[in-house]
């Protein structure tokens, strides 16, 4: 699944005029960048939910027809669900039983996405979440078995987690590189979640009985596209062209 509904309002005013999941890096719209990083890496099927100016991302896809493989759309267009309201809407598209990748539309990364698929144990974790030592306000807390526990803020100091007298400089602190593996039992846990909401608050929850595991890809350049700068970043890093 491609998360792309986000309104992208650090991208504006390019986000006035089109979905942040088309803004350009090196000549090709992000979206169709990981669309075809997805294929080449195997994945045959796609589900993308949409909400601003989404009928430009369903135009795009139309006119490429696809880009070969089979996309599915969930249509947010109406109310905005946020990443896990948004992943718990696209269950009925996300059938089959098997583990599944989510992946932001505006993470740019060489990451190998077949690797990390791979890597998830759906017999011994509900998820497995690609983190990095990348510099950012908001980290994730997993402790010396790589299982999640937390979240902390460094630049406020709060920490949320359901751990009684969690403390933040007791477990190892990661950016979640808005990239991860799930499993199909997911959705059962989610039951009592309705509406809106984040898939990192959900996790933070349901990491007290359900095992949710950091994997950490030593090397790798990984870019959250969400400015101007970081695009452009981006693009030199990963030689975008």
């Amino acid at each position: 699944m491609i998360f792309a509904a986000g309104l992208g309002t650090r991208l504006k005013p390019l986000t006035d005029v089109m979905p942040k999941a088309l803004v350009p890096v090196g000549g090709k719209p992000m979206l169709e960048r990981l669309i075809l990083k997805l294929k080449a890496s195997g994945f045959d099927e796609v589900v993308i939910n949409i909400h601003h100016l989404g009928r430009q991302i369903t135009d795009f896809l139309e006119a490429n027809n696809n880009f070969g493989i089979t996309i599915h759309i969930s249509d947010e267009s109406k109310y905005l669900l946020d990443t896990g309201g948004g992943l718990k809407q696209a269950a009925p598209l996300l059938g089959g039983g098997e583990p599944f990748l989510v992946h932001n539309a505006d993470i740019l990364s060489d990451v190998d996405l077949t690797a990390l698929y791979r890597s998830h144990d759906p017999a011994r974790a509900m998820a497995t979440l690609l983190v990095s030592n990348r510099t950012t306000s908001r980290y994730l807390m997993f402790d010396r078995e790589n299982k999640l526990c937390g979240w902390h803020n460094r630049d406020t100091g709060e920490v949320k987690s359901y751990f009684p007298d969690l403390s933040a400089n007791q477990y190892n602190e990661y950016a979640f590189g808005g990239i991860h593996v799930m499993s199909a039992d997911i959705f059962n846990r989610m039951e009592e979640w309705t509406g809106k909401f984040s898939i990192i608050d959900f996790y933070i929850s349901a990491c007290v009985k359900s095992r949710i595991v950091a994997r950490f890809v030593p090397g790798i350049s990984l870019f959250d596209a969400g400015t101007p700068e970081a695009i452009e970043a981006a693009r030199k890093q990963l030689k975008l062209t």
